[in-house]
């Protein structure tokens, strides 16, 4: 006999595995049919959480390295009139949060040698971790500009700054301990990173990025709006933990 239609406000995963399991059990011949309508509850991130930390100030980078950086990002993404600069979006909070978490030991990566340079299209071979990346790169960022310029390189000009930045990703300047292309891309490719991944993450503050491309955010479902066609919807960008209040500064 088949079970009259039900409409469910809520489920979760495992209810759905549960159901289908007890319909395989049944068998063909007898299993119970249960329609969902409307949209589902949704318990964001109930099985798979995101790695994120309560604790305030820098979890990994120490105060000097932490404003070295701030002074990268905000010559990375200058501030003008379509949003925040790299430091004021939080983009090396962004990185030192994923320093300090599993990302920062590449832990799910596959780091054991032999380490060989490999062709561009290889990818990165280097067998150091992101952490050892920054920790090397920043403080030989600093030797190599107290050497040219008798300045650690947060003080020096906004030309000049960009100026080494510059030569780091054109090869021209080599770093003590790490090439001077591999430092730049690394902290390109972060620092991109953070200025559009969601806020819970300490970049992309109160989600300037998404309201400059217009982009909705983690929003769980669109059904009720399949049917709109060219209506311009105007949804505001909505983080994956409930909004720019997860995103507190360092």
């Amino acid at each position: 006999m088949r079970k009259p239609q039900k409409t469910l406000p809520g489920v979760t995963r495992r209810q759905v595995l549960k159901w289908s399991g007890a319909a395989l059990t049944l068998g063909a011949g007898s299993a119970k049919a249960i329609t969902l309508t409307g949209t589902p509850g949704w318990q964001p991130f109930a099985d798979n959480p995101p790695e994120t930390f309560d604790a305030q100030g820098w979890l990994f980078l120490t105060a000097d390295e932490a404003a070295t950086l701030e002074a990268i990002v905000d010559r990375l993404i200058p501030a003008d009139d379509l949003s925040p600069g790299g430091k004021e979006m939080g983009c090396a909070v962004f990185i030192d949060r994923q320093l300090h978490g599993f990302y920062g030991n590449f832990e799910r990566l596959y780091m054991e040698g032999p380490f060989q340079e490999g062709t561009p299209e290889q990818g990165d071979q280097s067998e150091l971790t992101p952490r050892q990346r920054y920790r090397i790169g920043l403080a030989a960022l600093n030797k190599y500009t107290q050497q040219q310029f008798q300045k650690p390189f947060r003080e020096l000009s906004g030309d000049d700054q960009d100026k080494v930045l510059a030569g780091l990703e054109k090869g021209d300047i080599e770093l003590e301990g790490i090439a001077g292309t591999l430092f730049f891309a690394q902290v390109l490719s972060n620092t991109t990173e953070g200025f559009f991944a969601d806020p819970v993450y300490g970049g992309n503050r109160d989600m300037a990025a998404w309201k400059m491309l217009g982009f909705p955010g983690a929003r769980y479902d669109y059904r009720d709006f399949i049917e709109k066609h060219n209506v311009e919807l105007k949804f505001p960008p909505v983080s994956i933990q409930g909004g720019p209040q997860w995103n507190k500064k360092a």
